[in-house]
């Protein structure tokens, strides 16, 4: 049963790769606005929970509901609209296109769903100085430090206004002060527009900008809300 009031969620997952097990009936939810920290060692299946809550990858059983639709009963076209305009994705080497400036990097998605030039553009400015990093609009990404690269990720991420981001150790690459920026600019826009986050990392540091955390150990999720 789907929980009451979450934006996304996952009931009974089960995904393995050949005879290895990734997931192993994992349960998972989110309510818009609330960040969730999904935790978990090396190779616990967490960036697996990840990738079937986006509908990057589907899983072997059990169901992924966004909203009132079942993610992976939908077609490939249209998890991929879906990612396009009501998803936003946080790498941790910001995977931003390095033939492109920073401002076309984070323009992209929109220019992706068919938004012209000049307003697409305009959008890309609001948020690049939002997350403070107007001076790279006209910079490659090779030619701006790591911490301003993760933020026109995370720019680029926001500025569809999706309901959902999906962050993948966004400070992983970061150093430490760099990566609090990231997280404190990350979860206030997100709250600000009641956009869900699913957060997956190792760092208790990054943990704690969480409402709540899921570990996932063995391919088993474990919500620890009101765990002692």
């Amino acid at each position: 049963m789907t929980p009451s009031g979450s934006l996304l969620a996952a009931t009974g997952l089960y995904k393995a790769y050949g005879p290895t097990p990734a997931l192993v009936g994992a349960e998972f939810s989110v309510h818009p606005g609330e960040v969730v920290a999904v935790m978990g060692p090396s190779g616990s299946g967490k960036s697996t929970l990840l990738h079937c809550l986006a509908g990057i990858v589907r899983p072997d059983s059990g169901t992924v509901r966004y909203g009132a639709r079942v993610l992976n009963e939908l077609s490939d076209t249209e998890r991929s609209a879906l990612r396009r305009g009501e998803f936003g994705f946080v790498f941790q080497f910001g995977r931003l296109v390095p033939e492109l400036t920073c401002l076309e990097n984070v323009a992209l998605p929109l220019r992706l769903n068919g938004v012209k030039r000049k307003p697409a553009e305009a959008r890309a400015r609001e948020w690049l100085e939002r997350l403070e990093v107007t001076d790279a609009a006209a910079k490659r990404p090779g030619q701006v430090s790591g911490g301003q690269g993760q933020r026109v990720a995370v720019a680029r991420a926001l500025v569809t206004t999706p309901r959902v981001i999906f962050a993948d150790e966004p400070t992983g690459a970061l150093d430490s002060l760099n990566g609090e920026r990231v997280m404190q600019l990350l979860t206030e826009a997100a709250r600000e527009t009641r956009a869900a986050v699913v957060l997956v990392t190792h760092e208790a540091r990054v943990a704690a900008y969480s409402d709540r955390e899921v570990i996932v150990r063995d391919g088993v999720a474990r919500d620890m809300a009101g765990v002692a």
